[in-house]
């Protein structure tokens, strides 16, 4: 029953944002040096065991589901080229024991409702949802990190990082207590809240792992912030049901749905790129007369022990590998 084999991926959304690039074509599809944003999202699932992915689409979205879907005219014509590595990393975007769905979300009314077109791909199983436009490098992959979590504790999870008091706006931030290493057990959560107004300064980001109740929920939610139905209302209501966690993942985060995010992420990605890191590490140097070269050894904000504000103090260390729960994390009890 607990076993998480499905995952979620909203992707209707207009893009406005980012016109006139994304008029004709997905913003899930602009690339991040030779990838698209929804490539490294269904790569992260996959990385957490995942193997069904579920597109939630809208109208002009249909190039997303030709880049799943297998190309025999361009994989014959790189065979018989001989570019065995194109053709290696062509076949490789959906192995053959991932499968791909796709449905359609014929309203943009809200992440809610989005999540709930997914119900009957979904069925009665927990599943992960993830949110392209937050592209986050995390090692282990940030999904992996939660499915670590999920699969000890057995209740939802929603991703949080500790965002700067003046940003809550711009997120659904949570309440609760610390019960564990990067985990709080939520008591709350709301919709962009105004800065005097927020529980904390932890904000969620687009990566969740729920349990099939929450179809109840979203079936019951009435327009929330924005006049749309708000995933995090759903999660609110759910609360009174039973157990939901948030944990506050390893890694950093790209918002690729602003243009500033976007770019940060080509530049960091392209710095680490085995093709073209050196040349265009090279170019930046020159551009702006000082050395811009990607660290030897990743290394990222820490992001536990959480206090019940967000406060941690623990600064920048180097990427841990997965990890066992802690005795703190079994203070949390086990929803069954």
């Amino acid at each position: 029953m607990f076993k998480v084999t499905k995952a979620v991926f909203p992707v209707a959304g207009l893009g406005t944002r980012f016109l006139p690039a994304t008029k004709a074509s997905p913003k899930e599809m602009l690339p991040v040096v030779d990838k698209p944003l929804i490539q490294y999202a269904v790569e992260e699932a996959m990385a957490a065991g995942i193997k069904e992915m579920i597109f939630v689409t809208g109208r002009g979205k249909r190039a997303i589901e030709d880049h799943f879907d297998k190309s025999y005219e361009l994989e014959n014509e790189l065979e018989s080229r001989g570019k065995t590595a194109l053709l290696d990393a062509v076949r490789s975007i959906k192995p053959r024991d991932v499968d791909c769905f796709f449905v359609r979300q014929p309203e943009a009314l809200g992440l809610g409702h989005a999540v709930l077109c997914a119900q009957k791909l979904v069925g009665d199983h927990p599943f992960a949802v993830i949110l392209a436009d937050d592209l986050l490098d995390g090692t282990p992959p940030v999904m992996r990190q939660m499915m670590t979590v999920f699969n000890h504790y057995h209740s939802s999870i929603i991703g949080i990082e500790a965002i700067p008091p003046a940003d809550t706006r711009a997120y659904g931030v949570v309440a609760g207590k610390a019960c564990g290493d990067s985990i709080v057990k939520l008591s709350g959560i709301v919709e962009k809240p105004a800065p005097e107004a927020a529980p904390s300064n932890l904000g969620v980001v687009g990566r969740y792992i729920l349990m099939p109740r929450i179809f109840d929920h979203l079936r019951a939610l009435r327009p929330g912030a924005g006049g749309e139905l708000q995933l995090t209302d759903a999660i609110q209501s759910l609360l009174a049901d039973e157990q939901v966690l948030a944990y506050q993942y390893q890694g950093q985060r790209f918002d690729c749905g602003s243009k500033l995010g976007y770019l940060k992420a080509t530049v960091e990605f392209a710095l680490r790129h085995p093709e073209v890191a050196a040349q265009f590490g090279a170019y930046l140097d020159a551009y702006l007369g000082a050395p811009a070269r990607a660290p030897a050894g990743r290394t990222r904000r820490a992001c536990g022990p959480v206090q019940a504000d967000g406060r941690d103090d623990r600064g920048t260390v180097a990427v841990a590998g997965e990890r066992s729960a802690s005795p703190a994390e079994a203070a949390c009890p086990e929803v069954v």
